[in-house]
């Protein structure tokens, strides 16, 4: 399974913020989205991820004061990202080793979508699902 299988199916939205945007404002859309996590765009290019941990960090570091602050001095800089391309096996390795949960996807350097490892758990279930009733299938038909 390729991660451009997965956005064909999830679909390649993405809740995108600016750098300015504050602690409080991003905290907010976090909420109201239903997401654990905004990629930061500077224009066009990804200046960086900002997670729900990235939030709880700037708050126990900070205080109430984080809220009012800009996410660019709390976010993730050093971004890891997927390619359309990579299979579900070697970003759950690449996720678990990195400890992250939050993936941009790009393609030639443009951003094409996001997945969580909760993606890909879904998708390597499903997976492993479907091996299984085809064994199933095969031995029931021997």
């Amino acid at each position: 399974m390729l991660v451009s299988q997965i956005l064909r199916t999830k679909g390649d939205s993405v809740f995108t913020i600016k750098p300015t945007d504050t602690v409080g404002a991003v905290a907010e859309l976090l909420h109201s989205r239903g997401v654990g996590a905004l990629v930061v765009l500077d224009a066009e290019r990804v200046a960086g991820i900002v997670s729900e941990r990235d939030i709880v960090r700037a708050l126990s570091s900070h205080g109430a004061a984080a809220l009012e602050r800009p996410v660019s001095d709390f976010m993730t800089v050093n971004v890891l990202f997927a390619d359309p391309g990579e299979t579900v096996d070697a970003l759950l390795s690449k996720m678990t080793d990195r400890r992250i949960r939050h993936l941009p996807v790009c393609k030639a350097e443009r951003l094409v979508g996001i997945v969580s490892i909760g993606d890909l758990v879904k998708w390597k279930i499903s997976e492993v699902e479907a091996e299984a009733d085809g064994l199933k299938a095969y031995i029931a038909a021997s």
